[in-house]
Parts: structure tokens; sequence; C-alpha cells
């Protein structure tokens, strides 16, 4: 018997562009669909983790970077029964990253309204639900600009002690 393979995550490459297209068009069962043109223009503004698993893509997570802030703005996670797992390793790789580029926190974006058991997966690593009024100011700005109000909830991570308050 084939023993199976860790998940490995990786940096997307262009070269990924038709995979993961096919991949989201899988999940979104008849919805529009995305095409490799459409992933690369994503490129320009999201940086994309790939979770493969004996050569096969289980699982994607799109984020990007601002004034300490990471923003995860896509997280799709193949029908698996190691959803957890590929999960850790997106979240847990994009975390790792962002905790050396210095970011005080991680907002995780889901779909709107948020259904309770995605909510639930999320808080098992750590994700908490917070009112973005309650928020730091640039954390409160890194929700605005993905249209979240004052007074609607965002997923929150902490990946610091400490606030940054002056420039680094």
């Amino acid at each position: 018997m084939a023993r199976r393979q860790e998940i490995a995550v990786r940096r997307a490459k262009v070269s990924d562009a038709g995979k993961i297209a096919t991949f989201v068009n899988r999940a979104r069962r008849g919805r529009q669909e995305i095409d490799g043109q459409a992933v690369i223009a994503r490129f320009g503004s999201v940086g994309f983790l790939l979770a493969e698993r004996d050569g096969n893509l289980v699982g994607i997570l799109g984020w990007q970077i601002e004034n300490l802030v990471a923003r995860v703005t896509d997280l799709l996670i193949g029908p698996t029964i190691e959803r957890v797992a590929v999960g850790r390793a997106l979240l847990s790789e994009m975390e790792r990253a962002a905790t050396e580029l210095q970011c005080e926190a991680t907002l995780l974006f889901l779909p709107r309204p948020s259904p309770t058991d995605l909510v639930e997966f999320c808080e098992t690593f750590g994700y908490v639900p917070e009112v973005v009024a309650s928020l730091p100011r640039a954390w409160r700005e890194a929700a605005y600009e993905v249209q979240i109000g004052d007074d609607e909830v965002v997923l929150v991570k902490r990946l610091r002690a400490t606030r940054v308050l002056r420039p680094l």
C-alpha cells in the first residue's frame, strides 16, 4: 500500500493559474466560471498559497499585507476528510510569513453571511470574531477596504503581543 504524502504548502506561480481556475470552478459548481487569465489578474493584488497532497491541489489561500495587517481574502479547501489539516497548513504558512513581515494581526474575511460551521472552523485555528468598530485604526481600515462596516464582525488573530506604535 502506497503511503500518502504530507500536505505541502507553497507560493503559487503564474504557471499555476490554470490549475487554480480549475480548482475554483469545481468548488463553485455552476456559478460563473473563471479562467486562467482571471487568476493571473488576481495575482496583481493577492498572493496565493497552494496546499497540495500527492501533487493534487487540495486548498488555496489568497492574502495581502498592508500597514502591518495581513488580510485573508480567499480561502478554499477542496472536499476532503482532512479539511482541518489543509486549513491548518495554509493558515500556519501564511501566519509564519506574516510574522516575519512584523504583522500585528491577520483579518480573515469570510463570505457574508457567514455560515456558522465556517466561523467555527476558523475559530479552530485561533481566529476570534470581533466587531470592526472595536479594532485598532489600521485594522479597521483594512476591513473598510473590503466593504465591511463598523457594526459588522470580522475574524481576527493577533500575531504580536504588542502593537507597533512607531515605524520599524
